[in-house]
């Protein structure tokens, strides 16, 4: 995941607009442009349970997520990842689809919506019905080995690391983004699970913050955006360029942009329409129009 992204100066908080007046914008919009690419991002899942990583304003609300780098590198570090893990991945696990991923799956099911690019990792657009979906940043419920591409299903191995670390049953953290916990413990005699047909590294199926998404979701995207009328952004902040360049892209294509999400965007400077709004109530008025 690319991580250059902007800290906005302190400003004043985004006015929220009621769901009704964002849907009628919403559906005009959506009426003039029928074949729209649609990108979400944290936002759309916050109802599940699943924490976010930043505020209205677009700045973190806690320490940035493992580096790849330093996941690959330190034995430190992946104790620390996987122990944590423990307690805040069960949380993703266990979420069920909120009625914004519903409503974004009907969209699909009536045809005013090719593909859905999500930078969420939690698989629950899938779940809730949508069909024709990109995983930017991977899924989080598989595993991969580094070194030989072993995959398993990722509750495999938190049952391997519970039977390696029994003592970890006790621990309970408040629960972070990306099945993190905020859990500080001794880590230093915490038992990894590697991989059971090299040894070698397991890690989540997802692009960490300082690698890349593979270039050819980018491209698969990239092309869908071309055929599109318009780009939706639903709940991101756009602030991680792997998000931020569809729009970019779009603004060079002369593709129009509208963004539905509570607070600023990394885009707000170049997009044609900006809907501070509640994201579930306004998709819902907004299929009632349509």
């Amino acid at each position: 995941m690319n991580t250059t992204s902007q800290r906005a100066p302190s400003i004043e908080a985004e006015p929220v607009i009621a769901p009704l007046q964002a849907a009628e914008q919403l559906a005009a919009f959506i009426r003039s442009h029928p074949r729209l690419l649609i990108l979400t991002g944290a936002g759309v899942s916050t109802d599940s349970g699943i924490p976010d990583y930043r505020d209205q304003d677009g700045a973190w609300k806690r320490k940035q997520p493992v580096q790849h780098q330093d996941f690959m590198r330190s034995l430190e570090i992946r104790q620390r990842y996987w122990g944590r893990s423990l307690i805040g991945w069960p949380v993703i696990r266990r979420s069920q689809p909120n009625p914004a991923h519903r409503y974004l799956a009907e969209l699909e099911q009536r045809n005013f919506s090719e593909l859905l690019v999500t930078q969420n990792v939690d698989r629950l657009h899938q779940r809730a019905g949508s069909r024709q979906v990109i995983d930017l940043h991977g899924r989080a419920d598989q595993i991969i080995c580094m070194d030989c591409g072993y995959r398993c299903d990722r509750q495999v191995v938190h049952e391997r690391c519970y039977t390696l670390n029994p003592d970890f049953h006790q621990y309970q953290a408040t629960t972070a983004p990306d099945g993190d916990a905020d859990l500080e413990v001794d880590f230093s005699r915490f038992r990894i699970a590697d991989c059971p047909d090299c040894g070698g590294i397991l890690k989540p199926d997802v692009v960490f913050f300082g690698d890349n998404v593979p270039r050819n979701r980018v491209q698969s995207a990239l092309d869908a955006l071309q055929a599109s009328d318009g780009l939706l952004v639903v709940g991101s902040s756009l602030m991680v360029y792997s998000g931020f360049r569809f729009c970019r892209v779009a603004r060079e294509r002369n593709k129009p942009i509208a963004t539905l999400n509570l607070g600023r965007t990394r885009a707000d400077d170049i997009i044609d329409l900006k809907l501070s709004a509640r994201i579930g109530e306004t998709l819902a008025a907004t299929l009632a129009q349509l």
